[in-house]
């Protein structure tokens, strides 16, 4: 990991950002959401995955010599990953415009559907989901605004943060607390196979391949 401005898709992400609840993290990763309609790809997000690498590694040793093209299609790697106790934390910057109840609902939906395939959706699920749906009804994205979301190493929650154009003056968040529900969060964007963002995945894979493969500095 460098110590220069990633740009991705034309969207500068800082080489490392700190979070209350942490040391500074550094980007480790980073890819786009998209979707191709008619030959035509259109783009909706960009995202900067952040860790603290010393916590993580020692949860993911046992895939130490694996290429980032065999981690990529590992589910058990990426759920050793979510599963790490260790800061991790989200920059999504929106390219296009997007209501802020249509993300809500995707989040929801996506969720929804792995918890209940788990048999893990019960009342206390519905009820944090409502809480995300709730947080983004009323606001529009517009280019450049900015969702955070913040994994704390200490606690099984997610603190989901949004910034409208990136203007600190407009940032508001809500903390999930239940666990079941910020684990699927992480899976929605750092899960493998199911990942919301196949260029994200092979972004992990191909940096955590590399960092498996560097020996350790010497005492």
């Amino acid at each position: 990991m460098g110590t220069e401005v990633v740009m991705v898709d034309g969207i500068p992400f800082p080489p490392q950002i700190t979070t209350s609840s942490s040391s500074p993290l550094s980007l480790l990763a980073h890819g786009i959401t998209d979707i191709e309609i008619h030959f035509l790809q259109i783009k909706f997000t960009a995202i900067g995955v952040y860790i603290n690498l010393e916590d993580i590694l020692p949860h993911i040793k046992n895939w130490k010599g694996k290429t980032g093209d065999e981690l990529v299609q590992d589910d058990d790697f990426f759920d050793a990953l979510v599963t790490a106790r260790a800061d991790k934390f989200l920059r999504i910057v929106v390219i296009k415009e997007i209501k802020g109840s249509q993300y809500g609902v995707q989040v929801e939906s996506a969720i929804r559907d792995r918890l209940a395939e788990v048999d893990k959706y019960e009342e206390e699920e519905e009820a944090a989901l409502d809480q995300v749906v709730q947080f983004f009804q009323s606001k529009y994205f517009k280019k450049d605004s900015v969702i955070t979301i913040n994994f704390p190493a200490t606690a099984a929650i997610a603190e989901i943060g949004l910034s409208i154009e990136g203007k600190e003056d407009s940032f508001s968040k809500i903390k999930v607390e239940n666990e079941n529900v910020a684990e699927m969060l992480q899976k929605w964007y750092l899960g493998g196979s199911r990942g919301v963002s196949p260029t994200t995945i092979s972004s992990i894979a191909n940096s955590l391949s590399t960092h498996l493969c560097v020996p350790p500095p010497s005492p």
